[in-house]
């Protein structure tokens, strides 16, 4: 077939309209030429014999008339040994030799293989020739980092296949053939360590869907305790500008039970996407001792790059996490903002002219980012293993409002939502989630019913400060005003964490299953005091002591005497019938 060549019929920012003569696809990817520069470009849009493309970078200098052209290929990322510790841009251009080749400006039209093609990876075979195999099969494996990064069929193979040959053990490269396969009618395919897939379309190369049920330790106390996160789960964080989402989620990528975290930052300011490179190398990763970089891939697209990208960004991180979820291993998604992607979105649809929504968005934005939460999930593979992609986003609402379409659209899908509180921010009370305004539908790591006793003192204890607001301390009973130091103690001692302390700073499932019993047996206690002076006295010291106790390492002596102290005190203020 002749090359498919359009030209350039109109230039509205970076949204195309281009003539074509030869047929082409929805998504298909294509190239404007500008001088010697091709600058990358997506088909959002067919009509008629004129297409609507969106292109990946500045139009700057794009005429009437200059040609365009079609790849017949959907936009793919390259996947293979070697993505972990990378940094990508959102086409998954590695960061780092872009940088080199262009200088201190990123060149544009410049595009980069996403793996090193000559670096030699130890390959082990697994299977032997004649074995049967299909789509998602492992075929060997080869050692990056501290896994085995599995060799699979190529997913978009369909039926079953026969191994005809198989390399040996030894070192190659992503492009040298390690398997030679043959079908029924004798149709041969050869594959090599890397394969090509379109980020469009999810990763379906395993047996079934699983329910996720599992809890997600995070070793965040109030993540984990109030509002929890199940392994294969998808979960939001909203909130306001400088309430703490993006180190809440840095926190949370260092300490959570997974193998692989992929940081996708689509769209945030270019300052904390520079703080996030900066910093993860320098992270040690609590499981190994060695750096955090060693199981991380960071996908970034900040605010001053081509919006158009910023949709990119988000597939191209999901489809990364869908391929190490493909060899068995659980991956964390964290996307970073969300609403920097929707708002890219309704740039696009404006300039398409479409039909708006509420507060201009596309009328199809719920079913996008619906699209995008339903590729998490955990499934079971071929060899009865499973793997799971747990996907949270943070949403970034104007003002912390959450009743805004992106928030509203995604509370839709998700099974849990941290929601951020500006008044929680302000008072330093860290991690800012609103315990109260945050709920799950999946099982936390402590027992259901004494988070139940928890939630509900919570309340009641906000009542009571809201009350008191009004009428004061002295127009409340004792009793009231008890609750609500109740509540404030549980605050202060368990759902704020002190980041700085190597201890307190990540709490185990086991810890925190013990310490909340201990404090629910605390919260449930009946507590006599002479006035609300003594009360509030006592409780000072409760919190300091507690506070302590969380600073020491369990199993220790010093944990199992400062458990002892609080319990005296406690003891000390009951009332017995």
């Amino acid at each position: 077939m002749s090359e498919n060549v359009g030209r350039v019929m109109g230039v509205n920012g970076n949204l195309l309209t281009v003539e074509f003569s030869h047929p082409v696809f929805q998504n298909e990817m294509a190239y404007a030429e500008v001088g010697e520069e091709r600058l990358k470009a997506e088909v959002i849009r067919v009509r008629g014999r004129y297409a609507d493309l969106q292109v990946f970078e500045d139009t700057k200098g794009l005429r009437i008339g200059d040609r365009v052209h079609f790849s017949g290929e959907l936009l793919s990322v390259q996947l293979g040994p070697g993505l972990l510790t990378r940094v990508y841009d959102g086409l998954q251009n590695p960061l780092a030799e872009l940088a080199e080749q262009s200088g201190f400006f990123l060149k544009r039209g410049l595009y980069l293989d996403a793996l090193d093609m000559k670096r030699e990876w130890d390959f082990t075979p697994s299977v032997k020739e004649g074995d049967e195999v299909a789509a998602g099969h492992f075929l060997g494996h080869v050692p990056e980092g501290i896994f085995e990064h599995r060799i699979m069929v190529p997913f978009g193979l369909a039926g079953q296949w026969t191994v005809k040959e198989i390399a040996p053990e030894g070192a190659y490269n992503v492009t040298e053939r390690i398997a030679l396969l043959t079908d029924a009618k004798g149709n041969e395919r050869e594959v090599t360590m890397m394969q090509h897939w379109p980020v469009k379309i999810p990763i379906k190369a395993y047996v079934e869907r699983l329910r996720p049920k599992k809890p997600l330790v995070t070793k965040v106390r109030i993540i984990d305790t109030i509002c929890p996160v199940a392994v294969g789960g998808v979960y939001c964080t909203p909130g306001p500008f400088g309430a703490g989402k993006t180190v809440l989620q840095q926190i949370t990528s260092r300490h959570a039970d997974v193998d692989v975290v992929v940081i996708c930052a689509c769209g945030e300011r270019a300052g904390e996407v520079v703080e996030t490179i900066r910093e993860f190398p320098k992270l040690t990763d609590p499981r190994t001792g060695k750096s955090l970089m060693e199981r991380t891939c960071i996908i970034c697209n900040t605010s001053s790059m081509p919006v158009a990208a910023r949709e990119a960004s988000v597939y191209t991180a999901v489809t990364i996490a869908e391929y190490y979820r493909q060899m068995g291993l659980n991956v964390l998604l964290l996307a970073d903002s969300t609403s920097r992607w929707a708002q890219a979105l309704r740039e696009m649809s404006g300039r398409l002219e479409e039909i708006p929504g509420e507060e201009a968005f596309p009328a199809y934005l719920e079913s996008v980012i619906a699209s995008f939460y339903e590729r998490g999930g955990i499934v079971r593979l071929h060899n009865g293993s499973t793997g799971s992609v747990t996907i949270g986003g943070t949403v970034s609402p104007a003002g912390g409002n959450f009743e805004e379409p992106v928030t509203q659209a995604t509370l839709k899908v998700v099974g849990a939502f941290h929601g951020l509180s500006r008044v929680r921010s302000d008072a330093r009370r860290y991690p800012a989630v609103d315990p109260l305004d945050s709920w799950s539908k999946y099982d936390p790591v402590v027992p259901r019913e004494q988070v139940a006793l928890a939630e509900r003192l919570l309340r009641q204890s906000a009542e009571v400060a809201q009350m008191m607001k009004v009428v004061g301390e002295e127009g409340t009973s004792m009793e009231d005003f008890v609750i609500h130091l109740k509540g404030e103690y549980l605050d202060a001692v368990y759902l704020q964490q002190d980041a700085f302390d190597e201890v307190d700073g990540a709490t185990s499932a086991d810890r925190q299953r013990h310490v909340f019993a201990r404090l629910h047996d605390i919260l449930e206690t009946e507590m006599d005091f002479s006035d609300k002076n003594e009360a509030r006295a006592f409780f000072q010291r409760l919190i300091q002591a507690t506070r302590d106790w969380n600073r020491a390492a369990m199993d220790t002596d010093e944990f199992a005497e400062l458990e002892s102290k609080v319990r005296g005190m406690v003891s000390e203020a009951a009332r017995y019938a």
